[in-house]
Formats: structure tokens, C-alpha cells, sequence
């Protein structure tokens, strides 16, 4: 018995211990019995937790977050013209929700609504699917009124040809214009994000935007991705440079791009864009490209290498180094 499970492990593909499934790692959205509202207001410290929050076509901020130390935590919030979440305090935490169907405007006239938006501050969203957004799914800050932190991880950021027809879009038509976008102040302190473990596919399609990307990175941001997998974009990585209102610094670690038309889009002369071991599966057109300007000193790519396929990537997440 000894020697045949010494066999059967011997012939099982090597995984590392602390690899894990880009993506979300435990069951989101609601759990039984959740409190069902049309929006919820959050104005008090504390968790907030099991709610179903449909708002049958209404707009603005459907859960907004005004207080600081906040957990959010297994809900689903849906069928908006605004925005799913809107984050106004700081210590907030979002994990393990379901936020999908924020559409505004139509298919040719595309208007936003975010899946979670609002102010820098120590943010942390974990374990979150976030689909079908006619604006991003993520985006920093709109007002560009603050500075703090985003973390990101664990989160399945995607959009698709809608299953039924919805709040103006057809069926079959795919909302949505990034996965996340930043926008910042100017100057003074760089805005910190941190994007970890995430799976972000289907940003691929005709919008109110000129490039379509998984990641708008730009203006006053110092932004670090990690173990994160990509699929069916039109780009991966947008990364920006200098503007009049700054620009990204970027470091890229251990990604993999599949299926993309620009891995990685680096405009406006970026000052600081560093990857590392970024894998490139079939289906991408231009690795990195260069645009409006060509690669500066801050430039630095080592270790790209061929990517497994999807299917083992997603499901036994990242190889050892």
C-alpha cells in the first residue's frame, strides 16, 4: 500500500505548497438567508455582512461607505446604472462579494458605472467577483481628491457577451471599459496599489475608450502586480508615463498574458516600468510595445519566458521559481 502511494505521487504534477488558483479562493456572494435591500448606506463602523442588495435600475453609489473601519463582507450587489460600491472611508474592507450587472447608457453609448469606486485610504478587496460593468470594475479615485492605499488580491475581474439583454444592452452584446483604472492628484504622494493572485479576462470589445486594457495604470501611482493571469484583452498592462497629472511607476512580477492583441503598453516615456518573469501563452500579438516615445532608463525586463497552458495555470496556480 506504502509503495503504490509512492507511486501515485511520483507521476502527480509538482505544485508548490504556497501555490494557489489565480482568482477567488472561497465561495462568493451571499449565504442563506441574506437581508434582501435596494441600497444600503453605511455610515457606522462595523461588519456588514449576507446582504442582497438589488437596485432594480437605480443609480448612484448603491452601497456607499462613508465610515472608516468597515468590512463588507458576502454579499451580492447588482442590477444598477450606478456604481456597485462607492468607498469614502478609510480601513475599509470588501471581500468575498459577488458585484455584476452595473450598465448605464447602451452598447454604442457606453456610461459608467463601476463595479467599487470612491477614495484612496487603505482599502483591502479580497475574494471578489466583480462582472458586466459598463464602466470599470475598479477605479481610483474619480475625484481625484485622495491619497492612501488599494489592495487588491484573490479577485476575478472580467466581462463577457451578456447572458440576457439588460438595463439598455442586447444580449450578447460586452459591456465595459478596464478592469481597473487610476486616477490620482498630480503631485505630492504617490497613490500605492497592490494587485496580487487575480484573474482579469475579457476586456476585449468596441467602447466609449480609444484602448481597451485589463489595467489603466496612470498618472501619480506606484503600482506593484504579482502572480496575476490575463486572457482576451486588447491589452494587459496600459501603463502610462509622465502627464499633467504625473505618471505610473509600474513593477510587473511573475505574470501571464494569454490570448491579447499588447501584453504590456508603455506610453509617454514611463520613468520606472520593471518586469519580471512575465509569461506569454499563444494568441499575443505584441509583447511590449513602446508608444509615444521609446524606452527610458527606468526600462528594465528580465527572465520572459513561455507560459503553461491556461487551464494548468488557473488551476494549480503559479510554479515555483
Amino acid at each position: 500500500m506504502r509503495l503504490r502511494l509512492l507511486l501515485i505521487l511520483a507521476i502527480l504534477p509538482l505544485r508548490s505548497v504556497d501555490a494557489k488558483p489565480p482568482g477567488t479562493q472561497s465561495p462568493v456572494g451571499c449565504q442563506d438567508n441574506p437581508k434582501l435591500v435596494s441600497r444600503l448606506e453605511i455610515t457606522e463602523p462595523g461588519v456588514y455582512e449576507n446582504y442582497l442588495v438589488d437596485a432594480q435600475g437605480k443609480g448612484g453609489n448603491i452601497v456607499k461607505i462613508s465610515a472608516d473601519n468597515v468590512t463588507l463582507r458576502h454579499c451580492e450587489i447588482r442590477n444598477a446604472t450606478g456604481n456597485g460600491v462607492g468607498v469614502f472611508g478609510t480601513k475599509v474592507t470588501i471581500e468575498s462579494c459577488r458585484i455584476h450587472h452595473l450598465l448605464n447608457g447602451t452598447f454604442k453609448d457606453q456610461q459608467d458605472a463601476h463595479g467599487i469606486t470612491g477614495r484612496w485610504g487603505d482599502v483591502t478587496i479580497r475574494n471578489c467577483d466583480i462582472s458586466y460593468t459598463s464602466g470599470d470594475s475598479l477605479q481610483f479615485d474619480p475625484d481625484r481628491l485622495s491619497r492612501g492605499s488599494v489592495l487588491i488580491e484573490d479577485c476575478h475581474l472580467w466581462t463577457g457577451p451578456l447572458p440576457e439583454a439588460s438595463f439598455g444592452f442586447a444580449k450578447g452584446e460586452r459591456p465595459g471599459e478596464n478592469a481597473m483604472d487610476t486616477k490620482t492628484l498630480p503631485d505630492g504622494e504617490r497613490c500605492r496599489l497592490i494587485i496580487r493572485n487575480c484573474y482579469l479576462h475579457g476586456w476585449n470589445q468596441p467602447a466609449q475608450i480609444t484602448t481597451v486594457a485589463a489595467l489603466n495604470l496612470k498618472e501619480n501611482l506606484d503600482a506593484e502586480i504579482t502572480n496575476c493571469v490575463f486572457a482576451d484583452n486588447e491589452v494587459a498592462f496600459r501603463v502610462r508615463g509622465p502627464g499633467s497629472r504625473g505618471g505610473a511607476w509600474v513593477t510587473i512580477n511573475d505574470c501571464a498574458i494569454y490570448d491579447t492583441a499588447v501584453g504590456v503598453r508603455a506610453e509617454d516615456k514611463i520613468d520606472k516600468l520593471t518586469i519580471r518573469n512575465l509569461a506569454f501563452g499563444p494568441g499575443v500579438g505584441t509583447k511590449v510595445g513602446f508608444f509615444n516615445g521609446k524606452a527610458t532608463p527606468g526600462y528594465e525586463n528580465t527572465g520572459e519566458k513561455e507560459a503553461p497552458a491556461l487551464e494548468t495555470l488557473r488551476r494549480d496556480g503559479f510554479p515555483s521559481p
